[in-house]
């Protein structure tokens, strides 16, 4: 009877801030329950980082940690100073393999995608004694590619491959023949990671596992995640029938586990409102300290000038309210913070897009006097819109977050977007209102674009 390989990935997909305490805690019940890999968050500080994977190093003797290790050879050697203290540590290279991801995120084709995968995974190994190699999107991957980028990634030193699917749209079926296909080209420990979205997660994992998987990945909390408890219980129903085993304590999920989500649910660091903010809670006695802190739990690293005027901000937002959440900061970082001198800006723009076709959209820059303009195609009006503001600039910026909302009532409401760009590691958020949203994003975008050229 095959047992299945655990990997636990509760810590990596947190929607919500964690204090160091809880993550300790946490790692502690998570590696109680018999799971053979713990999967950590990405580095956001070096030195912080550091201190907190060594801790938690030293309470578990028996557990790989694995840490993502970024998108650069520079990244990876970031990751492993903050995981080489580990009993056993590993080093996760997490890269796209569909079309579309690698085209849109890393404007990569097949060639170049592979050429990455090697650098990194290479590089990796170098440093690392285990290196795993996830293949994000594998379920829209074209399968060829998909068998070949798994290959590459062997033979450049990876003894663990991932297959993720984050649509949650892939059937038991479709599962075991992905797993099939990968399977006759890697000899390693091959892990499953299927989003919950639809419910499909549990019945795809036990027919990836049954055609030859080794593992999967889940986690003791989420809304989307294939849960710990839900899969165990299925393969202690099911396991003698598939002939597969579970090595997790069944009675450490249901005290333990339950406990520690109790908890922390119920802790000052994480409640249902914050849960629906996106992040940890600011209020008018907030410090200067605790709003640095939050904003860099969201990614921003703020000068002290702009801190002071965030908290500011909050204060004042905080005498009409009780408090303010993640993306309430978000949009007063964007409009108070990191502000600079325009570089662009907005001459015109035109968008257009009808059911069964594509959207389409030109815009027109001003810089020094002079316009440019660019003209895009995409998947939707403020897609397109986005990729022209990509021709027009002649660079592509990771585009890390975006959100729309409107702020005032009627059919002339005003619309707020939010876009956050990442560069060189670092967050660069803008913010844009109008009546037009189409407008209101392009302006976000711009807003954003300013503060990246005008630090460079």
């Amino acid at each position: 009877m095959k047992t299945i390989y655990m990997a636990d990935c509760t810590l990596r997909e947190a929607t919500h801030s964690l204090l160091f305490r809880e993550k300790v805690a946490m790692v502690k019940v998570i590696g109680a329950l018999g799971v053979n890999a713990i999967e950590l968050p990405p580095v956001k500080n070096a030195k912080e980082d550091a201190v907190i994977n060594k801790t938690i190093a030293s309470v578990l003797q028996d557990v790989t940690l694995t840490l993502p290790a970024g998108e650069t050879e520079e990244d990876v050697a970031v990751a492993w100073s903050c995981i080489k203290d580990a009993s056993s540590p590993r080093l996760q290279i997490a890269l796209p393999v569909s079309t579309v991801q690698m085209e849109y995120m890393y404007r990569l084709k097949n060639a170049g995608m592979l050429d990455k995968i090697a650098a990194l995974v290479k590089a990796a190994k170098a440093l690392a004694p285990s290196v795993e190699f996830a293949a994000l999107d594998a379920a829209r991957a074209e399968r060829s590619f998909l068998v070949e980028a798994c290959k590459v990634a062997a033979q450049n030193g990876a003894d663990v491959i991932t297959l993720s699917d984050s649509t949650g749209e892939m059937l038991p079926e479709d599962c075991a023949m992905l797993v099939e296909d990968v399977r006759t080209a890697v000899i390693g420990t091959l892990l499953l990671q299927i989003s919950d979205k639809l419910g499909l997660a549990t019945a795809a994992a036990l027919a990836g596992l049954t055609s030859g998987a080794d593992g999967v990945k889940t986690c003791i909390d989420g809304k989307e995640q294939l849960l710990t408890e839900r899969f165990t219980a299925a393969v202690k129903s099911l396991g003698d029938s598939l002939n597969l085993a579970s090595a997790i304590d069944d009675t450490a999920i249901h005290t333990d586990t339950a406990a520690l989500l109790k908890s922390l649910h119920g802790s000052d660091s994480y409640t249902e409102a914050q849960a629906a903010a996106g992040t940890v809670l600011l209020d008018s006695d907030s410090t200067l300290t605790q709003v640095k802190d939050a904003a860099f739990s969201l990614g921003y690293d703020l000068s002290e000038e702009d801190v002071g005027r965030v908290l500011e901000s909050v204060k004042a937002i905080c005498e009409s309210r009780s408090s303010v959440g993640g993306r309430e900061l978000e949009a007063i970082i964007a409009s108070t913070a990191m502000q600079v001198p325009s570089t662009y800006h907005l001459d015109c723009y035109t968008a257009s897009t009808g059911s069964g076709t594509l959207a389409v959209s030109q815009v027109t820059l001003l810089r020094d006097g002079e316009k440019i303009s660019g003209v895009a195609s995409g998947d939707g009006p403020i897609d397109a819109a986005f990729r022209a503001l990509e021709s027009c600039i002649g660079h592509h910026y990771e585009l890390d977050d975006f959100q729309i909302q409107s702020v005032t009532e009627g059919k002339g409401a005003l619309g707020s977007a939010l876009v956050r760009l990442r560069h060189r590691g670092k967050l660069y958020s803008g913010n844009g209102l109008s009546t037009d949203i189409v407008g209101s994003s392009i302006r976000a975008y711009i807003n954003a674009l300013n503060k990246i050229v005008y630090e460079d």
